[in-house]
């Protein structure tokens, strides 16, 4: 599936205002990012697209050099059950700014 970006939006289908799936994100500054919602439509449930939305997110923030807030349920559950795959780029508490 192809996952498509705008502005803070990574999604899947053919229109970002009516998306098949989604992932948000929002800017915190210039060193971090802040994952504050998942979506997925049940068409595609079960197919593990939310993993598929937060590896493009993750990269995003790798190729940015950001850190990652995740405040979405599913990003938050998902980041720090594999925190291994995820420390570079998973913000700590005391790195908040």
């Amino acid at each position: 599936m192809e996952i498509k970006k705008k502005n803070e939006q990574f999604y899947i289908g053919d229109d970002p205002e009516n998306p098949l799936a989604e992932m948000t994100i929002v800017l915190s500054g210039t060193k971090q990012l802040i994952i504050d919602h998942t979506k997925v439509s049940n068409q595609l449930r079960d197919q593990g697209v939310s993993d598929q939305l937060l590896a493009e997110v993750v990269q995003f923030a790798r190729d940015k050099n950001l850190k990652i807030i995740p405040l979405c349920p599913f990003a938050k559950a998902r980041m720090e059950k594999n925190k291994e795959h995820y420390i570079d780029v998973l913000i700590q508490n005391k790195e908040l700014v």
